[in-house]
């Protein structure tokens, strides 16, 4: 008879666990033909990005030592923050990337322009490098690829000069057809210079006289938080959290990014639903943006927001649900699968136990060694042994005693063989066993 294999839990290959696992940063091919150097990086600095990433911090932190904030400044600081960052939210990011929802000429303009203040590149340039990052996330061609790193997918990818051709491409035939995009486009530096810098000095220095916090505050210190929030979009959203929709990729959910992020935060359920205008899909979640889109959507300056079907939704939650179900399913003992164990006949079960005493018994077609729980059992070892031998299906399902889930899986583990016949699998068997007590000892299996 063959010897049944050691007590395991085999968990069934599902669509989940069987998808190709993102590849880790170190397996990425390098973005240069050489290693990079103190002596050789030179030559590959993108130092318009080195000289504006670089100065802008640097500019603040001058301001912020030199020129006191006056309670107005800070306001208006901080609603321009807002402004020009919900221009790369609302704007950039889910209007002229992801289409999510339709905007108005008055709302489109003020977008353009408040995206502009942000200073991140250009309607075209942001919204392509985006598509591509979708497209290719985690990959080689991925523009921010987070599987490089923390550092490069927050900055450093903008930091070097990288080949155009190492950048997946991405279709923006819709934005090169939008008139106001194209105009954006064309006149992106003098609109970044007035926008970014100008305007909220302007505001400042005309509306209370403050020209010296309206630049360093408004606009400078204004412009670098934009910009590291914006950033952590790339980096933290694919750094911290978890995975509740998907988990082949490195986007994760997570409140401190949403909340640092103007809601861009749950970055799991964006990368599976890039269309719909939401980022958070409860109520209770963070994400200012898709509030300032519903309400523009209520006032009639936007249209057509676009959801995920709830139902799709749900899909993805509970299919990572009954993953990880499974994943902690295998740290635990299941007992021989019934596929193992080897097939008696009726008589051979109650052979084994009148004449080799074994302590068996069978409930369902499954026999169950309880020599060893006997003494063990709750209900009293009189009990067990008044069913050594026999059919204790009905007994257990209620006929004595309506056994618990915890009863059923504890006997799990003390499976050893099951009964030809005995079970509503075994019936249907076309080769009986051969019984393995008698005088024809032997079994199929050997």
């Amino acid at each position: 008879m063959a010897t049944p294999l050691p007590p395991t839990f085999v968990v069934p290959a599902t669509q989940t666990e069987t998808r190709r696992q993102p590849l880790q940063h170190d397996e990425l091919p390098p973005l240069f033909p050489e290693k990079l150097t103190i002596t050789n990086i030179w030559g590959y600095l993108d130092y318009k990005h080195v000289l504006g990433l670089g100065l802008t911090p640097l500019i603040a932190l001058y301001g912020l030592l030199t020129t006191e904030i006056q309670r107005k400044t800070l306001i208006w600081s901080i609603i321009y923050y807002y402004a020009t960052g919900l221009g790369i939210t609302a704007g950039y990011h889910r209007l002229w990337a992801h289409r999510a929802y339709s905007a108005g000429p008055a709302m489109s303009f003020a977008l353009a322009l408040l995206g502009a203040g942000a200073v991140e590149g250009s309607i075209k340039w942001w919204s392509r490098g985006h598509r591509a990052h979708h497209r290719w996330t985690d990959t080689e061609k991925d523009p921010y690829s987070a599987h490089r790193g923390l550092f490069f997918s927050h900055i450093g990818w903008m930091l070097v000069k990288r080949p155009g051709w190492k950048i997946g491409h991405a279709d923006v035939d819709d934005l090169n057809k939008n008139k106001l995009v194209q105009w954006q486009h064309k006149h992106y530096l003098p609109l970044v210079l007035f926008m970014g810098i100008i305007f909220p000095t302007l505001v400042a220095g005309l509306g209370w006289g403050d020209w010296r916090g309206g630049y360093f505050y408004a606009a400078i210190l204004r412009l670098v938080f934009v910009h590291h929030a914006t950033f952590c979009v790339n980096s933290l959203a694919h750094w911290l959290g978890d995975g509740p929709f998907d988990d082949r990729h490195s986007p994760r959910d997570h409140f401190i990014t949403a909340f640092m992020t103007l809601g861009e935060g749950y970055h799991n359920f964006h990368h599976q639903f890039p269309q719909d205008y939401r980022n958070a899909i409860r109520f209770y979640q963070y994400d200012p943006t898709k509030w300032v889109i519903a309400i523009c959507a209520f006032f009639g300056l936007a249209s057509h927001l676009k959801t995920f079907p709830e139902n799709e939704v749900r899909k993805g939650q509970l299919q990572m649900i009954e993953k990880r179900v499974l994943e902690k399913k295998t740290q635990l003992q299941w007992g021989t699968p019934i596929a193992d164990l080897p097939v008696l006949s009726f008589e051979d079960y109650q052979h084994a136990c009148k004449n080799d005493d074994k302590k068996w018994i069978l409930l369902e077609g499954v026999v169950y060694d309880v020599a060893e729980f006997m003494h063990e059992h709750p209900g009293g070892e009189k009990y067990i042994k008044m069913g050594v031998g026999k059919d204790m299906t009905a007994a257990f399902n209620g006929g004595m005693y309506d056994h618990s889930n915890a009863a059923r899986n504890l006997l799990s583990l003390m499976r050893v063989a099951i009964v030809e016949y005995g079970g509503e699998v075994e019936a249907q068997k076309k080769n009986p066993s051969v019984p393995i007590y008698g005088d024809d000892h032997h079994s199929k299996n050997e």
